[in-house]
């Protein structure tokens, strides 16, 4: 899949506006006053509202709305794994963004074949309102998944109903000091999208994102651990994120954790109960379950059946 993606306008010397704007802009003052100089005035004015009218569309837009169902058309489909793979689609113009906060997710929706009411599920792009013109999903196809299996039979030039933001996470530098992470299979994106907006923060990177993060992500076998190029990536560039792999069938001179996430694993690697710290879980149900249960017993807040941004321990 092309990584590169349309870069919104940075300041008034980005290539948009020299191109699009200043370059035309002087061309027709040139051509006006070669031509007839008494009419450079009204040249003048026709080059700012044309150059205004330029600015105006290069700006970005979010596109999302949080109560109407919108269609984007599939653009490319990158295969992860036998039922793993990358969905990228178009946003109506290359500037436009999906606008949707960091830690929040979409609902996805599609008429599936025997269901008598549209499906709808939640998702969280692995890409952010830093990439313009797209949004991608990494979705797990499961044989019992109405929109999974839906999705693994969309073609290019086809499209799917979105609509957004939505749900209670919206990460903000300085939430908490440090967070504990539980993800387990496809529940990593809505983990990468809050540690890579913290990455993006630090002061080296002109923020003042100081928060701490420890990750721990369980699968079964080594293969199904997704995006872990990026994520070993993130950990070797930034001294405040480390992950910790957990697999139920780990292969040979396998240096990770062994078997399910265990309360002491919890208790060495992620953070003690405290004020300014948050754990955050996504992954299958019955994991949730018991990282509910596993939490609780070590101290944390008792989680709630439905995560607020104030709790403790957040489930999405």
């Amino acid at each position: 899949m092309a990584s590169a993606h349309q870069v919104k306008p940075a300041s008034v010397l980005s290539p948009q506006y020299i191109q699009g704007v200043y370059i035309p802009s002087g061309l027709l003052l040139v051509g006006v006053a070669i031509c007839k100089i008494e009419w450079l005035p009204y040249a003048a004015i026709v080059a700012c509202v044309l150059g205004s009218w330029k600015v105006y569309q290069n700006q970005a837009k979010k596109v999302l709305k949080p109560d109407v169902f919108q269609e984007f058309e599939l653009k490319e489909k990158t295969i992860v794994s036998p039922n793993v793979a990358i969905y990228r689609f178009d946003l109506p113009h290359s500037t436009d963004i999906l606008g949707l906060p960091i830690g929040q997710h979409i609902s996805v929706a599609a008429m599936i074949a025997g269901q008598e009411k549209e499906v709808v599920r939640s998702y969280t792009p692995i890409t952010s309102d830093e990439d313009s013109g797209h949004f991608d999903l990494m979705i797990k196809s499961y044989p019992t998944g109405n929109i999974s299996k839906h999705m693994a039979t969309l073609k290019v030039g086809q499209t799917m109903k979105v609509k957004g933001p939505k749900g209670a996470m919206v990460y903000t530098p300085g939430l908490v000091r440090h967070f504990g992470m539980i993800a387990g299979g496809t529940g990593i994106t809505p983990m990468l999208q809050i540690i890579k907006a913290i990455i993006r923060g630090r002061p080296r990177n002109g923020g003042k994102d100081i928060t701490e993060v420890d990750l721990i992500f369980a699968n079964v076998n080594q293969d199904d651990i997704l995006l872990k190029e990026d994520l070993d990536t993130l950990a070797k560039e930034d001294l405040g994120f480390r992950v910790h792999y957990v697999l139920n069938n780990p292969p040979e001179k396998w240096d990770g954790g062994v078997g399910f996430v265990t309360v002491d694993l919890i208790k060495a690697k992620l953070p003690a109960p405290a004020q300014d710290i948050k754990i955050l879980v996504c992954g299958p149900p019955p994991m949730v379950s018991a990282m509910k249960k596993a939490t609780d017993s070590l101290g944390y807040e008792k989680p709630k059946p439905v995560s607020k941004l104030g709790d403790q321990v957040f489930c999405f």
